[in-house]
């Protein structure tokens, strides 16, 4: 166990994301982001499309999950995109269902896993899912102003790093099954119905 040799085996990879939905949310974290949602709420749409643009701006890769966006690259004309006020309107929908669900740990899970599955479909790789959190409390920065403590900012990663996390192990879990029953991805357009990040 502690000799020189040991050491020196190889160590299986560990992966830094495995426990990310580990991550508890306090009573006081959880009031904290139902109350700063009654802001945001205000300016849903804005917000999503904020979020979005500057997640194409800093990570342009992720674009490449959006048929529609794949050769765009004016900023200007992303903020006026219907399609990428709709997607914008559905993430910021699935975070609307993810606050009002923080009491409810099961229900939350499962919310966040099935969509993960889901994105299996998109081919939206699961390392993108994270970089959604950053962009968020960029866009969400202008409307609760000085309301955005650190406090209430580490809040909200938590959440995020909770649900991208759950979305992780339900993107795993499908790419599992799928792999399993032999079937290549498929891609599936998200429509109307589906809430995908």
């Amino acid at each position: 166990m502690g000799c020189p040799v040991s050491a020196l085996a190889p160590r299986p990879a560990v992966d830094p994301l495995e426990d990310i939905a580990l991550v508890n949310l306090t009573d006081k974290q959880k009031g904290m982001i139902k109350e700063s949602w009654s802001s945001i709420q205000q300016d849903i749409t804005r917000a999503g499309i904020i979020m979005f643009v500057r997640l194409f701006e800093s990570h342009p890769e992720c674009k490449e999950v959006f048929f529609e966006f794949r050769g765009v690259d004016d900023t200007e004309m992303l903020r006026v995109n219907k399609e990428l006020r709709a997607h914008g309107l559905r993430v910021m929908s699935f975070v609307e269902k993810s606050v009002a669900r923080l009491h409810e740990p099961e229900v939350l899970e499962k919310l966040a896993f099935d969509l993960g599955r889901k994105h299996y479909g998109y081919k939206a790789i699961p390392k993108y899912f994270i970089y959604v959190m950053p962009e968020f409390i960029r866009a969400i920065q202008p409307i609760l102003k000085d309301a955005l403590t650190p406090e209430l900012e580490d809040a909200w990663k938590a959440l995020f790093v909770y649900l991208t996390g759950m979305m992780r192990q339900g993107y795993l879990e499908e790419e599992r099954r799928q792999r399993k029953a032999g079937a290549p991805p498929t891609i599936e357009r998200p429509d109307r119905k589906h809430s995908a990040i």
